[in-house]
């Protein structure tokens, strides 16, 4: 076995199916995808057990909920393949993306690939391109704004270099991918594949969207980590920094942000997101200038 998938899914069923389809039907067939129901309580378990009893390659792990973190921490302890990939509920691989990206793990310890974003109807947000030299660089270097993967879901990484490194710290629970990638970078190089071979989904509600300030706090710690802080003392500091319960504002910020990029790309659907946003909070005023510019 070539490769094994971690995947951690909590009531996905709304994007399960399409997502497993992309995964189980890549083009290179020699993996296991290992996928940890973390206390879902919807229809999850019924579509992974549908998806199992079709597909040998899936192993589905269950678990009380615990947190995106500790389900991929389940998940890696159990892959037995010499390179592990990533993926994440909600969003799709390319047919080629593991045949493409598994041959870079010969020379490199990380990869990953370009990415573009997409709302929940599909509707183009962005694209995401990287240099693998300059994401290296960064990880290692850079204290603000660091170059990370293009998505957290496009990597791939030698286990021999996430055990060394210490895996998935459990005290981060958001931003968890990149203090891993800061600790992998120092075991060598990183690569991307320049083609857009993941479509990641950006959903108002999830963390990505409403914890951009608990992200960037725990940047910070996962700076003064890598350049030799006090480990005890930080990983206690980030193990209080949580995404914070959903409320209006932060709704509303995540639904102005899909209105400005469908706004750059001209796409009238800005509209909708803005009319969402201002909705959720009647005082974001970018949100109603997005409103006027689109009458």
């Amino acid at each position: 076995m070539k490769l094994s998938v971690v995947m951690a899914v909590y009531n996905g069923e709304r994007t399960l199916d399409a997502t497993l389809d992309s995964i189980l039907g890549q083009t290179m067939s020699d993996f296991e995808l290992l996928v940890v129901d973390d206390g879902s309580t919807d229809a999850t378990s019924a579509i992974l057990t549908k998806h199992a009893m079709r597909d040998r390659r899936l192993r589905i792990l269950t678990q009380p909920n615990a947190g995106l973190t500790r389900a991929l921490i389940r998940g890696c302890a159990e892959a037995t393949a010499d390179v592990i990939a990533r993926h994440d509920c909600g969003d799709r691989s390319h047919p080629e993306r593991f045949a493409r990206q598994l041959p870079l793990m010969a020379a490199n310890v990380l990869t990953g690939c370009a990415v573009r974003y997409v709302t929940t109807a599909g509707e183009l947000l962005y694209e995401t391109h990287a240099q693998g030299d300059d994401v290296r660089r960064s990880l290692l270097q850079d204290k603000t704004s660091i170059r990370s993967l293009p998505h957290h879901g496009t990597a791939m990484f030698r286990r021999d270099a996430y055990l060394a490194a210490g895996g998935y710290r459990p005290q981060f629970r958001v931003a968890q991918d990149l203090d891993l990638w800061t600790r992998i970078a120092r075991r060598g190089n990183v690569a991307i594949v320049p083609d857009v071979l993941y479509e990641a989904t950006i959903e108002p509600g999830a963390i990505s969207s409403i914890a951009r300030d608990a992200q960037l706090r725990a940047t910070d710690v996962i700076v003064k980590l890598r350049d030799g802080g006090s480990a005890p003392t930080l990983l206690a500091e980030a193990s209080q920094i949580t995404p914070g319960p959903r409320n209006g504002r932060s709704t509303a910020a995540a639904y102005y942000f899909i209105a400005r990029c469908l706004a750059a790309n001209r796409n009238p659907a800005a509209r909708r997101y803005a009319w969402q946003a201002v909705r959720s909070n009647p005082l974001h005023w970018r949100a109603w200038l997005t409103l006027a510019r689109w009458k």
